[in-house]
């Protein structure tokens, strides 16, 4: 039996407030799941795909309330994750616990700063105070005893030519001034040779570092150059550039990096100094950084779980593979100077278990980048076609995770390798063959490093893109009551608030 058509049902009401989008006429209470063929059932800001496209101001037609006029609204307030209250509920009853571990760890090794030492005056551990470069002459090295001329030195010799032409070359005296701490105002004079790298200006603000126990004259002496303007400045230019671009979003990111830096500067590293497990302490503050830094950037949504645990899963097998091959391949950790002054300050530091937390560390902040956009595409994915099953969301999102994955792992590798840019450069001189240069203990932390942090990134994809995929498609938002779950609905259903 057909049933009598009915008439187009005009609106009354205004259509320009905001906050709202209008939808046409919505289907009989008896066929929830149907549509209208008419020009009058449709709106031009809304599609008959089941509302999923917006109006001009970026709301979503909302459903039928299933009364006659078919006058439905729905609030757009940005992405988030379209999941029901239960599977929210599972996400929490993870996630909570874990972030109560996460707090109490940090209370438990809470340190109370780093301790203190007697200072040795070597490499950073030194005294230092602000100066000013006040004058500049030039003067002849041999009338201020700058030339020296190794005894072993031949003149065919880089050292030889080097000591030759300082006998003949010509120095500068500087006069600096110390321009901070107790001894403000005194002065005291720099030779920098022919040769030095780095050579001083009138004018030049410096740093300079202070020896208690040298005799007066040369208590103070030069160390580096005051580069703390240009350095704010670049700082400045960034955040700009972030906020301007990211506006709120930008902003609460730098606001979590400064969250990130406190957490690195006040738990980590003092935890650290005081004794406590180097790994212990790198998993609860990379942890602290990557919950911080993921709910203020991206929102407290199901979307933002779904990555951090994604993060957290890779994580965990970072450590593993980092632990068992740091000690599988004899990796001591103490292979510079740097290492070697902390080793001599802290004995009791572990030094292959701060190996292994620069892994950790270094690794989260291209993780968080990985699994956030991975859990992205999925969401975005089921957006545009709610029909998806979880594997046809996998396999879809998995070829966008392949593009991330070559182009992420080419750039820690290079980003490694620019880095240790000048220690290539001696094996290349030295004419050492492959083996023997990745078989150095120098090199073999840095192959370690990227390839355990490669192996964990590589992993996240495959995991973050199951984990979204499985609670996106776990329940179908959108569909009224008594409507069946399986296939797209195609009236105008409302969308879920996400």
């Amino acid at each position: 039996m057909t049933p009598s058509p009915q008439p187009p049902i005009e609106h009354t009401e205004p259509h320009g407030h905001n906050g709202h989008a209008h939808a046409g006429p919505g289907p009989s209470d008896g066929h929830p799941g149907g549509h209208s063929d008419r020009p009058s059932d449709r709106h031009s800001d809304g599609g008959s795909d089941g509302g999923s496209t917006g109006g001009p101001d970026g709301h979503i037609p909302g459903p039928s309330h299933g009364h006659g006029h078919g006058h439905g609204h729905s609030h757009g307030h940005g992405p988030a994750a379209p999941v029901s209250k239960h599977l929210r509920k599972v996400i929490a009853a993870v996630l909570i616990p874990f972030a109560v571990a996460v707090f109490v760890g940090m209370v438990v090794l809470w340190p109370g700063g780093a301790p203190g030492h007697e200072r040795t005056g070597v490499g950073f551990d030194r005294q230092t105070q602000q100066g000013v470069v006040t004058s500049l002459e030039q003067v002849d090295c041999k009338s201020v005893n700058a030339a020296q001329v190794p005894t072993t030195a031949a003149p065919s010799t880089p050292e030889g030519r080097q000591a030759q032409a300082e006998q003949t070359g010509e120095c500068k005296k500087a006069t600096v001034e110390v321009a901070s701490g107790p001894d403000k105002g005194r002065t005291f004079v720099e030779v920098v040779q022919p040769g030095a790298p780095r050579q001083l200006e009138d004018g030049q603000e410096v740093v300079v570092a202070y020896a208690p126990d040298a005799p007066r004259d040369l208590q103070y002496s030069v160390i580096d150059v005051n580069r703390k303007l240009p350095m704010a400045l670049l700082a400045g230019i960034f955040a700009v550039a972030v906020v301007v671009v990211g506006r709120m979003r930008g902003l609460f990111a730098l606001v979590a990096l400064v969250v990130s830096f406190g957490v690195l500067t006040l738990f980590i590293l003092p935890a650290i100094l005081q004794g406590s497990n180097p790994l212990v302490v790198a998993v609860v503050g990379a942890s602290a950084i990557m919950l911080i830094a993921l709910y203020m950037c991206h929102g407290l949504t199901a979307r933002t779980s779904v990555a951090v645990l994604g993060t957290l899963v890779s994580l965990l097998l970072i450590g593993l593979l980092g632990s068992g091959f740091i000690d599988w391949a004899f990796l001591s950790g103490n292979t510079d100077d740097n290492t070697g002054l902390i080793h001599g300050l802290y004995p009791d530091i572990d030094m292959s278990g701060l190996l292994l937390a620069g892994v950790i560390i270094g690794s989260l902040g291209v993780l968080d980048d990985v699994t956030v956009t991975q859990t992205s595409a999925v969401w975005e994915l089921h957006h545009a076609d709610p029909s998806m099953g979880p594997r046809a969301l996998y396999r879809a999102a998995i070829r966008i995770g392949r593009d991330h994955i070559a182009s992420v792992v080419n750039t820690l590798v290079l980003a490694y390798a620019g880095a240790a840019l000048p220690l290539l450069l001696l094996f290349s001189i030295a004419n050492s063959s492959m083996g023997s240069v990745a078989n150095s203990e120098l090199v073999a932390e840095e192959i370690v490093r990227t390839l355990v942090g490669s192996i964990g990134l590589v992993a996240s994809v495959p995991v973050t893109t199951a984990l979204a995929a499985l609670v996106v498609s776990a329940d179908r938002p959108g569909s009224p009551a008594g409507a069946p779950a399986a296939g797209p609905v195609r009236g105008r259903g409302r969308r879920r608030k996400r």
